[in-house]
């Protein structure tokens, strides 16, 4: 279930969001390409439990690396769905598929209005290049 980056919404916290589009009301969430490379190799991802609620831009977990422990933010608000149980043990995949397989939460929306607020492909492009200095 790769997702297609051009189609998702993404944070400045470098979460990205993809709508189901079975169920509107329910958001695929992960961290970005940009961010797995800033972190380098992840070895442990610290996620909620299902049921638990996650409010827009507050911390939903953590993300260890070789160079860091650095905190997730929720882009939405809502109702942690289901977790990527299969990062327990391939906490790697967030490195290797970011965009697939690495995803981590699934989220029922509170607010859609919310997703307003975050980038498109194309702001989040821009952001990066900002980041960078313009480069």
């Amino acid at each position: 279930m790769p997702f297609d980056p051009a189609n998702l919404v993404f944070s400045r916290e470098h979460e990205w969001v993809a709508r189901d589009d079975a169920d509107p009301n329910t958001a695929t969430v992960g961290i970005t390409d940009y961010a797995q490379g800033e972190l380098g190799d992840v070895v442990y991802v610290d996620l909620p439990t299902v049921g638990a609620a996650v409010k827009q831009f507050e911390t939903f977990g953590e993300v260890e690396s070789v160079k860091s422990v650095s905190d997730l933010f929720s882009p939405v608000s809502g109702t942690v769905a289901e977790v990527n149980s299969g990062l327990e043990d391939k906490p790697e995949l967030v490195n290797e598929d970011p965009y697939g397989e690495g995803w981590m939460l699934r989220v029922t929306i509170e607010d859609e209005r919310e997703l307003q607020s975050l980038l498109s492909h194309d702001e989040y492009q821009a952001f990066l290049t900002e980041l960078s200095g313009g480069d």
